[in-house]
């Protein structure tokens, strides 16, 4: 039997924390519904415990055990497991929150710096006649020495657009922001390294608040060739697509037969699969989007962003097609990618909690 003190205290704690947790969500802000669900499952939870301890015998049963304590050390057990998973939930959401302010921050320092005050619609007002905007968003932490030769390949109009070239500078350590501006290139500066994902949501944002009509994703390491750029807008141009992407294996891959090269294939036969629509190369970083279309995708993940993207874009009805592109060896500095199975399992989460929103 239980002490009749330790069934009150129960009693008192479990009431204790359902007050707690409708004050928090009521008048403090911050929390989701989910959260206030969780908390007063835990203090209901823990008031049928003490009022009833009888209630063990429904785990007994369940669990298959033959004694009480067993059983609700099992049931506490998978309590813990799922408050485990929950809080990695509350933490990966705090990270997002961090990422949004660091972007907000870089976005609004933009402005100010190249922009100055916006026009009343948000967009630059171009003349009569003029070319459209195609904006080249660049992600670079680190990537000094290879991000110059780059910059010099980016062709000044592509499929009839003028071309802005914009460098994320993502938390770098190194020159990468100095040689931008050396090259006349505006940058966007993440105070922190957030990731590839964050990086590309604020291009995205300043594609947005520059009302370009196409934004093209390259990379500053080198592995792909600027000069291609125009077979993923040309589609977009001529109004047959809203997300080109571009494949290695329907072009030339520098690394095939590699160990890299089976794990894309495996994941893009998955996105294909979850998708409907045929993906070869569902990890490349080369990609051009209509820029009437960036505000429909809800992007979340600061790593891993590439399989996310194009997901979105299935979900949004983005018209989707590949085109052969060239991808070579890092000619300079260090991949950024996790290292042994952290890069394949990270890619595998990303696509599994995107198909499942």
């Amino acid at each position: 039997m239980i002490p009749e003190h330790v069934r009150l205290g129960g009693v008192v704690l479990a009431a204790g924390l359902a007050v707690y947790g409708l004050v928090r969500y009521r008048y403090y802000g911050g929390w989701r519904r989910l959260d206030l669900l969780v908390v007063l499952l835990l203090a209901a939870g823990l008031a049928g415990v003490s009022v009833v301890p009888q209630v063990g015998e429904v785990f007994v049963r369940l669990l298959g055990l033959e004694n009480r304590g067993f059983a609700l050390l099992a049931a506490s057990n998978l309590l813990l497991f799922g408050l485990f998973l929950y809080a990695l939930g509350a933490a990966r959401s705090a990270s997002r929150f961090g990422g949004s302010m660091v972007s907000a921050l870089a976005v609004r320092e933009y402005r100010e710096r190249y922009l100055g005050e916006p026009p009343e619609d948000g967009k630059e007002e171009g003349s009569p006649g003029s070319l459209g905007k195609l904006l080249v968003i660049i992600p670079a932490y680190n990537e000094q020495e290879g991000l110059r030769a780059v910059l010099g390949r980016v062709p000044e109009t592509v499929a009839g657009y003028r071309t802005r070239t914009v460098v994320v500078v993502d938390g770098a350590t190194d020159g990468t922001e100095a040689v931008a501006l050396e090259r006349g290139v505006p940058v966007a500066t993440h105070v922190t390294n957030r990731g590839q994902g964050d990086a590309l949501r604020t291009g995205f944002e300043i594609a947005r608040l520059e009302g370009a009509d196409v934004a093209v994703n390259l990379d500053a390491d080198g592995q792909y060739l600027p000069e291609e750029i125009e077979r993923l807008v040309a589609p977009i141009a001529e109004g047959e697509a809203d997300f080109m992407l571009g494949s290695r294996f329907l072009g030339y891959y520098e690394e095939a037969g590699s160990l890299r090269h089976a794990g894309v294939v495996f994941f893009s036969r998955l996105v294909s699969l979850l998708a409907g629509v045929r993906i070869t190369d569902c990890t490349n970083g080369l990609r051009a989007i209509r820029g009437s279309e960036l505000g429909k995708l809800n992007l979340r993940e600061d790593r891993f962003n590439a399989t996310e993207l194009l997901l979105e874009a299935v979900r949004c009805g983005l018209r989707i097609r590949e085109v052969p592109v060239t991808m070579l060896r890092r000619a300079e500095g260090k991949s950024k990618k996790p290292e042994r199975l952290a890069y394949p399992l990270g890619v595998l989460r990303v696509i599994v909690q995107t198909w499942l929103r």
